[in-house]
């Protein structure tokens, strides 16, 4: 059996799931609501008291990948109801800055204009100094990819390390063209 799979999913208080053709749907007390539809071939789930099982038809491989893929799918849904999901970025560079303004990140990343990203509906977006973002919302997918939207208008280049990057993520620092006569191989 497959390791993440087999986990009964626990429903916390306050959160309503049901279970009905082909689709799971979750929903909380602030209103929001996730649904995901399944293949029926592949898993059967069902609601158990306060739990929700995922259970595979089969053994083979691909029965195995969908067992874990739905039950992980409908585990963040139920997660990000109750706590929201968080990314965190980091802006590197002389002159580079990020400020907040309404619904939209104004990002100063060394182009001749500022930018501007309009963030989604459920996605909010904290700014720590004028360096860091935190990015948050209930959709660890939409969270993900509003982050590595912003991380995209300025990737870090692997020389000095200028740009935008995930908290915590090392950048590989290249060495750059030597000059000079011995240190190049010359003389």
């Amino acid at each position: 059996m497959s390791k993440v799979g087999k986990t009964p999913i626990e429903i916390p208080e306050g959160i309503d799931v049901k279970v009905s053709n082909n689709q799971v749907q979750v929903s909380g007390e602030n209103g929001l609501e996730f649904s995901q539809e399944y293949d029926p071939n592949y898993v059967t789930i069902r609601e158990e008291g306060s739990e929700i099982l995922v259970e595979r038809n089969a053994d083979r491989k691909e029965y195995r990948e969908k067992h874990g893929l739905y039950r992980s799918l409908i585990a963040n849904m139920v997660n990000g109801l109750v706590k929201p999901f968080e990314k965190s970025l980091v802006i590197e560079g002389l002159g580079y800055r990020v400020r907040a303004q309404g619904n939209k990140l104004v990002l100063e990343l060394g182009y001749s204009h500022p930018i501007e990203y309009e963030l989604p509906e459920n996605v909010d977006a904290e700014v720590e100094g004028n360096d860091q973002i935190k990015i948050m919302g209930p959709n660890k997918q939409e969270v993900g990819q509003v982050a590595a939207d912003i991380r995209r208008l300025r990737p870090p280049e692997p020389y000095k390390g200028k740009g935008i990057r995930y908290k915590g993520e090392e950048i590989i620092r290249k060495e750059g063209k030597l000059s000079g006569g011995e240190e190049a191989g010359i003389g």
